[in-house]
């Protein structure tokens, strides 16, 4: 039996809501999924063993990690926005879901199957930039409900998109021969509909028919709908990962720059830098409330009640300038209290190219910061540190410069 390399392992994203494309993710590094059956075992008085088991939803946890590649479009994805949109907040994170498929061939270039994770939704995310000379990282960390293996018969998974024109009856022949679910005895996965900015999954025999293994109607298309369908076949299709050569193969430590500032001192600027940096990294966890109803196995709503962005600064201590940004003081100003220190500081993680920091990538603004802890200490024959941890709830990631913050 041949194994299946990382090389071979091939992982793309489909986003639920609105009219965006499927892509390749970039970059990967590592990605760890994990699905937990969450099963109850029942027993009773009066009898030895077990009754049965009570099978509830599974819920599967999917880390993943990127290296950093200047593109903002896994973030897109992940939030269901449109390529053109440039600025993202956490806002944005709340409702959205996507599908991650993993394509699987073996050594012997022998197609094995599909590796699929359903209706994920962003738990939280970081950015990790662990030495001046390291490659910056990213940390996504997904959850959801289900995880599937398609083989055999139905080992492609295929994703179509189709848009009711004028004139169309509903009838949308399939780029591919369709395979019946074995278990559910249907040929589609899911069909969505797009209908201005609400996505709707769609009911089987009502909202749409399967008139055979070609072919589907939609029950009422009206013009500019767009249908996104998802189903099995023994045709590849004909996407499955496009590598991505124009982008860079990662970025480094030195094609970033950290700003620190208050707002009521303007619009950043130059004396804003924060130099000496020796780490830095940028945490945003999430709070989620995806519900249920009773009688229904399916989440029915998406929501997120709370969210942290946690952001770590290590330097080594030459001055103390991050402590006089938190504390609103001049250079040299005699005395810095922390209990007087801000809770309204601004961060901006800014993206270049490379290091001579020519051509903007992309950034990221937390706004709102207050400091939560400040430590540091040194070793026999080393230099002093000083570490610094600021915490809001709020983060602004965009590709437009004057968004963030321009110098």
């Amino acid at each position: 039996m041949s194994l299946i390399h990382a090389s071979k392992y091939k992982p793309r994203i489909f986003p639920g809501k609105g009219d965006v494309a499927p892509a390749e993710i970039d970059r990967a590094q590592g990605i760890d999924p994990s699905t937990s059956l969450n099963r109850d075992k029942v027993e009773e008085i009066g009898r030895e063993g077990i009754v049965g088991y009570i099978k509830k939803n599974p819920s599967t946890t999917y880390a993943l990690t990127q290296l950093e590649y200047g593109n903002m479009e896994f973030f897109k994805k992940i939030t269901n926005k449109a390529d053109t949109v440039e600025t993202l907040t956490l806002a944005d994170f709340k409702t959205p879901y996507f599908d991650i498929a993993a394509y699987l061939t073996d050594d012997d270039d022998t197609f094995k199957g599909t590796i699929w994770y359903p209706k994920l939704r962003v738990d939280g995310f970081s950015i990790d930039i662990g030495d001046p000379q390291a490659i910056i990282e990213r940390s996504f960390d997904f959850v959801g409900e289900d995880a599937i293996i398609w083989q055999g018969a139905n080992k492609y998974v295929h994703y179509q998109r189709e848009e009711i024109e004028s004139g169309d009856t509903g009838e949308i022949t399939l780029t591919a021969t369709a395979v019946l679910d074995p278990n559910d005895n249907v040929y589609m996965i899911r069909i969505l509909r797009v209908r201005g900015t609400t996505t709707t999954e769609l009911v089987k025999d009502t909202d749409y028919t399967e008139d055979d293994a070609d072919t589907v109607t939609i029950t009422t298309p009206v013009v500019g709908d767009v249908y996104k369908l998802y189903y099995t076949s023994t045709t590849a299709p004909a996407v499955m990962f496009t590598a991505n050569d124009s982008d860079k193969a990662a970025i480094l430590a030195d094609s970033v720059s950290i700003y620190l500032y208050i707002p009521a001192s303007g619009k950043p600027s130059s004396s804003d830098y924060i130099y000496r940096l020796q780490s830095a990294s940028l945490n945003v966890s999430f709070d989620r409330e995806d519900y249920r109803e009773i009688g229904n196995k399916n989440i029915i709503a998406r929501g997120i009640t709370d969210k942290t962005v946690s952001i770590s600064l290590g330097r080594i201590l030459d001055e103390a300038t991050i402590e006089e940004v938190l504390a609103g003081q001049a250079t040299d100003y005699g005395k810095l209290d922390i209990e007087q220190f801000t809770d309204e500081a601004v961060l901006l993680i800014k993206v270049y190219d490379d290091n001579t920091k020519a051509n903007f990538k992309y950034g990221f603004k937390a706004t709102g910061l207050s400091p939560t802890e400040i430590g540091g200490g040194t070793d026999v024959n080393a230099y002093v540190g000083r570490d610094v941890t600021i915490e809001g709830e709020d983060l602004t990631i965009s590709e437009d410069e004057a968004t963030i913050g321009t110098i």
